[in-house]
């Protein structure tokens, strides 16, 4: 009797442990898979380191704040991750549509194009939250 509850111990020990090690692995391999080059020679990542620095001279003050506004309901463990993926996004459509600038429509398009499906209610809040009107944006939901 006096045993009992080690073994309990032990065995809430183990099961913690495989837990933690498999939530590990699938933040590790996620980030491996988009390392990965494609076809085309660059992988995910690649891509939107390139069209961060590319686009980097067409940002101004304004769009970098309201993009950390939009990133800020992340946890802080994956904001620069979310961060940069959202930038490389914005940063692509700012080069496909040749813009001289980074303005306000393209930060929300980009926002709404990088963040995940299962995501958007949370994105749909806070952009009521900064009074920003969704209806020209509705078709890209």
């Amino acid at each position: 009797m006096n045993g009992g509850w080690f073994l309990w111990l032990v065995l809430f020990w183990a099961v913690f442990l495989v837990g933690s090690f498999a939530i590990g692995g699938f933040f590790m391999f996620r980030k491996f898979f988009k390392k990965l080059p494609k076809e085309d020679g660059k992988s995910d990542m690649d891509w939107e380191e390139h069209y961060v620095s590319e686009t980097q001279h067409l940002w101004d003050n304004d769009q970098k704040h309201l993009l950390e506004d939009l990133v800020s309901p992340v946890p802080e463990l994956f904001r620069d991750v979310a961060r940069q993926k959202i930038a490389g996004k914005i940063g692509e459509l700012a080069l496909k549509e040749h813009a001289e600038k980074i303005t306000e429509d393209l930060v929300i398009r980009g926002y709404i194009q990088a963040t995940p499906k299962r995501d958007h209610k949370f994105l749909k809040k806070k952009l009521n939250e900064n009074n920003v009107d969704i209806a020209p944006y509705q078709h890209l939901f």
